[in-house]
């Protein structure tokens, strides 16, 4: 069967999207790798799959550029949002996730805001591999971590210019202490209300931006006492706004854009 998709990106985070209410899902671990590749395939980030969903809007299922599944994903949740809301004609929709229900909305600026639902700082939840306090890690650099429904490890840098990321990724995101490995954050505080943020993924390199990235940082950061409540985060692809009041949900907002739609013919089911 043909498989119909769309291409968007969130300030240069770019996923797909592949709409399989009322019909067969066909994506599996194998596809997702093959149309993530960027030389063989459309290329993206992450995939996010529309299902049906009885207590939502829709469901949304998420896949890594390597086939591997994650449990949110901020960018292409704002990406669903933005198009089930235009095919709709509504302001606000509720999205399923494994992160649990997700609300969003089309703010009065025309960005797409996410209740990215509350942050987890205990070690189990993260996870790590035995107990530690999660504000101030064993780590050189004395790291931070929380989940944000999947693991982020957050560094606190003088100069981001002095990071090398390619090098330092890879062994972060496989530490020991992460079972499940975690993205990692590079941020360097500009004032209380800005920061500039760069992000190896796990399981995916060096993005442009990262919507549950932006989300983690910035907690990690207002638990700290380094930020205030609300903080515009940069990333390499542009801003986007996170709040979280020190108690409760998160809330992300940035834009969206659409940059094709296409048909992949003889998809096996």
């Amino acid at each position: 069967m043909s498989l119909s998709f769309h291409k968007m990106h969130a300030n240069g985070d770019d996923f797909v999207l592949v709409d399989t209410r009322n019909s067969a899902n066909p994506i599996t671990s194998e596809l997702a790798r093959r149309l993530g590749d960027r030389h063989l395939g459309i290329g993206f980030n992450q995939l996010a799959v529309v299902l049906n969903c009885d207590d939502a809007d829709a469901r949304l299922q998420f896949w890594n550029a390597d086939g591997s599944v994650l449990d949110v994903c901020g960018s292409a949740t704002r990406g669903a949002a933005d198009r089930l809301m235009r095919e709709a004609s509504r302001k606000s929709i509720t999205l399923r996730t494994q992160r649990g229900l997700l609300t969003c909305e089309r703010t009065p600026c025309g960005l797409i805001a996410v209740d990215m639902g509350q942050p987890l700082f205990d070690w189990t939840a993260i996870p790590l591999a035995q107990a530690y306090d999660t504000l101030v890690l064993p780590l050189p650099g004395d790291p931070s971590a929380c989940s944000m429904g999947n693991p982020h490890c957050t560094y606190f840098v003088d100069d981001l210019g002095t990071v090398d990321i390619a090098s330092l990724g890879p062994s972060l995101e496989n530490h020991p202490l992460f079972p499940r490995k975690t993205n990692v954050h590079f941020v360097q505080i500009i004032d209380r209300q800005h920061i500039r943020l760069r992000i190896w993924e796990r399981n995916g390199g060096i993005p442009l931006g990262s919507g549950s990235c932006a989300c983690g940082a910035a907690v990690n950061g207002i638990r700290r006492g380094l930020l205030d409540h609300t903080v515009e985060v940069e990333c390499d692809g542009g801003p986007v706004s996170v709040h979280w009041n020190g108690s409760g949900n998160v809330t992300l907002s940035g834009p969206v854009e659409h940059v094709y739609s296409g048909t992949i013919p003889d998809t096996p089911l």
